[in-house]
Formats: C-alpha cells, structure tokens, sequence
C-alpha cells in the first residue's frame, strides 16, 4: 500500500505566505498540502486555498482537512469539485466533517434537522451529482430534479470523511471512500478501521486498504502546556503524548503505530499552525524516505 505524507497548515498561516509555500512544496516533491476551515482566523478558506495552490503547482495534490459538508447545499459543493477536478485532474483530496472544531462557527453552518441526519443525505447527493448527469433526488432535507455539475472525472471523486465516533464510523462505511481521523492513539485508530470496514460491509461495500489517514499534530520543541491541557479537558483518559507529537522521534513512534493499525496516509501539521522555521527540510528528511 502507498504511504504518503502531505502538510497541513492551521489558523496562523497568513494569505501572503501561502504562495511561498505552495511554490516550495511543489519544487521539494511535496506530495499534498492540507488545508483546514477555521474560519475565525487568518487562514483561507479551503477551496479557496486549493484552487489557489492548484493555479501555480502540476504535480502537488491538495486536500481539505477538514471541509464542513452540513449547511452547505450537496450540489453546490459538487459543482466546486468537479470545477477543480477539471481543472487539475487527480489532484483534488476532499475531506468532510460534521462540525466546525470551534463552537462560535457552528452558527455558520445551520441545518434543518438533526446534523448528522443532514450529513448523511448531503453525501447521497453529493455523491449522486459527482456520479451522475441529471440527479433526481428527494430526501428529507434536499430536493433536486435533473441536478448535474457539468464535466465530471472519469472516475468519481473519492470521498474522505472526518470523524472518530462510532456514529462517523458508520457514515464512513455507509457513504465514504476514505477516513482521515484526529487525535487519536494507535489502538483508537486500529479499532475504528475495524469499525469502518464492518459497518462498510453490512453496507455491502468495501472501502479501499489505502483509504485510511490521519492528521498528526507535530509540536517539535516539546507539547506546549496550553495543548497538553486542552487535550486532557478533551480526553482525561489519554496522555496527550498519545496523540500528539512532541518531537520528530516522537512523530515517528506514532507514524509506527498508525502504520500497524492499517493507516497509510498522513497529514503533518507544525503546533505552531503554519511551516516556518525550516519546517518543510525536516519534513523532507525525516518522512520522504518513508514513502514507497
């Protein structure tokens, strides 16, 4: 299976650092680059960010880690992805979630129903317009007759979704191609791919062996006090050690236990929120030869 590592950048990344990154990225052989909804902060917004990126690379991949699906109407959405699918073929790494991490956004994103009832039909039809040309469609929440998004690519784009709660397993496996998880131990991870192919196969589907990721948070001078706290509050249970990076060394005593968990695809993302400092040479040096 494929191991692959991409960047990703948080809330501190400024709009005029973006196109020095992006050109580094692709001039280093970068294989992706990540980027997050944080609305409430200086970073773009992610499709924004990935046309951008986009425009200027051939060969980088970019991806969303991760978008906010409910609130948004499915085939407006299908319609900006199938655009940059056209645009740069093969290139495009779509990652949806059911809510913002901060609570002052979820208001941005109001629904008519339960969210992750809304969640769960916006992917059917997200997924039907990015399949299909003229989608009929009713559901309980969406309603569309002859919906199509124009050129689609010849394979249908995959998919990925957020999540590590037993109710995100079950919508991975029902109406997903890949998982990109967070904050998680190697043990959470081994169980929810397990979680995934189950409910995926009482589905009667099959999500792909290389279609499971996760987002690693890489603090590299040590786990500063504030996250440590903040992860405990989260999870009183886990040592943050456990799911954060204190260290390059620590990084990849985590990147071992993913990997025998089933995980093959990782977003690096610097504590810091943006890659400076040298951040994108150690990245190279330390993950490029752990790629196959």
């Amino acid at each position: 299976m494929k191991i692959r590592f991409g960047v990703g950048i948080g809330a501190n990344t400024d709009p005029e650092e973006l196109a020095g990154l992006v050109d580094g990225l692709e001039q280093a052989g970068v294989d992706s680059l990540w980027f997050s909804e944080l609305i409430y902060s200086p970073a773009v917004d992610p499709v924004v960010g990935m046309a951008f990126a986009l425009s200027r690379t051939r060969n980088l991949k970019v991806g969303t880690s991760v978008a906010i699906l409910p609130g948004r109407h499915p085939v407006l959405v299908g319609k900006q992805l199938a655009s940059l699918a056209a645009l740069a073929p093969k290139r495009v790494l779509p990652v949806f979630g059911l809510q913002p991490a901060g609570p002052g956004e979820r208001d941005l994103f109001p629904v008519a129903g339960r969210r992750g009832d809304v969640f769960d039909e916006s992917l059917a039809l997200l997924r039907a317009v990015l399949r299909s040309d003229d989608v009929d469609f009713e559901g309980e929440y969406f309603t569309v007759r002859g919906a199509g998004v124009g050129r689609r690519p010849g394979r249908p784009l995959d998919i990925w979704l957020g999540g590590r709660a037993p109710a995100a397993f079950r919508r991975i496996g029902r109406y997903g191609d890949g998982w990109l998880g967070s904050f998680l131990t190697p043990a959470e991870a081994a169980a929810g791919v397990v979680a995934i192919n189950r409910e995926a196969a009482e589905a009667a589907r099959e999500i792909e062996a290389d279609h499971f990721g996760i987002t690693l948070l890489l603090a590299e001078d040590g786990i500063p006090g504030p996250l440590a706290s903040r992860i405990r509050s989260q999870r009183p249970d886990t040592d943050p050690a456990d799911v954060i990076a204190g260290s390059w060394p620590d990084l990849h005593r985590l990147i071992d236990g993913y990997l025998e968990a089933g995980l093959t695809k990782f977003v690096v993302v610097p504590a810091s929120g943006k890659p400076v400092d040298g951040f994108i040479d150690r990245f190279l040096a330390e993950l490029a030869p752990r790629q196959n």
